[in-house]
């Protein structure tokens, strides 16, 4: 049972790691947000990605909250 447990937890993390991974790529193509599947990717990663934001100085107007939620993603993969 703990083997599914984990399988499970690393299958959630990676997902939480695709959708970091594409909210960054759509700031790039995307900013505003204008496609069904932008949105639901904002909509998804926003509450993960706020809290660090705000907890984060400012960077020079670069927003790093999705290079630490990535690092905290694999290194909680890892501990998986």
């Amino acid at each position: 049972m703990g083997l599914l447990l984990a399988n499970l937890l690393r299958i959630a993390l990676f997902a939480a790691w695709l959708l970091v991974i594409s909210r960054v790529l759509l700031s790039w193509f995307d900013p505003a947000g204008r496609t069904q599947a932008s949105r639901y990717v904002y909509w998804a990663t926003e509450p993960i990605l706020a809290p660090i934001r705000r907890a984060l100085p400012p960077a020079g107007g670069l927003d790093l909250s999705p290079l630490v939620v990535l690092v905290v993603l694999s290194l909680l993969t890892q501990v998986v």
